[in-house]
């Protein structure tokens, strides 16, 4: 706030107030508060990041530039407190690992391999396009 940066503070509060709604939605019956944990925290930051990079795109098609840009700019400051992202090549190899790891041979086995990769690597990589290195690991 003192040093006047309104869009890293805009993003901020969004963080802030993603967080309060996803602890009011975690309480109990009896009002307890909710612990989150990382897990939690991972997820919503990720699921953030994902939603601002959706209307980025939006905004570019629909030529309001202007608007995109602040979206990569919120980006940005909520990646901050998400883990590193893995770069392409340690994606392969986090793959092969658990391909081997698991014993993984044929396509049936890709539940398993995910599930494991995001057990292992939560918020570090894009599970999304993942998915199909997977299936190819798997089926050649």
């Amino acid at each position: 706030m003192k040093a006047r940066d309104t869009a890293r503070l805009s993003a901020l509060r969004l963080i802030a107030a993603a967080l309060k709604d996803r602890e009011i939605a975690a309480r109990s019956d009896a009002g307890e508060p909710a612990e989150l944990g990382d897990d939690d925290l991972i997820a919503i930051l990720s699921r953030m990041v994902k939603q601002r990079q959706e209307s980025a795109r939006a905004y570019e098609e629909g030529g309001r530039l202007e608007l995109a840009e602040k979206e990569l700019a919120e980006i940005a400051v909520i990646q901050a407190y998400l883990p590193r992202q893995l770069s392409d090549a340690e994606v392969a190899e986090a793959i092969a690992k658990v391909v081997t790891d698991l014993g993984a041979s044929s396509i049936r086995d890709m539940g398993r391999v995910m599930g494991e990769l995001r057990a292992r690597h939560a918020g570090q990589m894009d599970f999304g396009a993942a998915g199909p290195l997977v299936k190819a690991r798997l089926m050649g």
